[in-house]
């Protein structure tokens, strides 16, 4: 009986010992190259998306924002998620003629994503108006580009 248990116990303990070194199923060992970036390749993305709003064009616009993005703007209170509603957001928010610039900015730089957060003021050349807003821009590195993940921006709540 004590050989039996014994073949038994160590039976178990081979089992157990020949299961480490095999992956689970549920979990993948993924390695990832990060992309080197620096503060200043990340504050010249806002300066693409805000020279892509000087061309008035609202796909120029949102080639900026990854295919699984969310912008959620200023001006209206409806998420933006797919191409269509961003484009359609970009083809009013366009028509005023907006011109941007980072009044005070923050970023947190990752491996292969970048966050930009601060505040900023439009300026819009048809109206005159003068809007200042807080912003955060999440970013992604796809490979060959940078492209916006997040986009939040809200207007101050207070008046000047």
């Amino acid at each position: 009986m004590k050989l039996f248990s014994l073949v038994v116990v160590a039976f178990a303990l081979t089992g157990c010992a020949t299961k480490q070194g095999t992956p689970n199923n549920t979990q993948v060992s993924r390695t990832e190259a990060c992309k080197i970036t620096s503060e200043q390749e990340i504050a010249a993305l806002f300066d693409r998306w805000n020279q892509s709003l000087q061309t008035g064009d609202p796909h120029k616009v949102a080639t900026n924002y990854a295919e699984r993005s969310i912008l959620l703007p200023t001006v209206s209170d409806k998420p933006r998620l797919t191409v269509a509603e961003k484009e359609d957001y970009f083809h009013h928010f366009l028509a005023d003629r907006p011109s941007g610039k980072i009044d005070l900015r923050s970023m947190y730089l990752g491996c292969n994503s970048a966050v930009d957060a601060g505040l900023y003021t439009f300026t819009f050349a048809r109206t005159g108006a003068v809007v200042s807003a807080r912003y955060t821009y999440t970013y992604t590195w796809n490979g060959s580009t940078w492209l916006i993940t997040s986009h939040h921006s809200s207007a101050m709540p207070e008046k000047k």
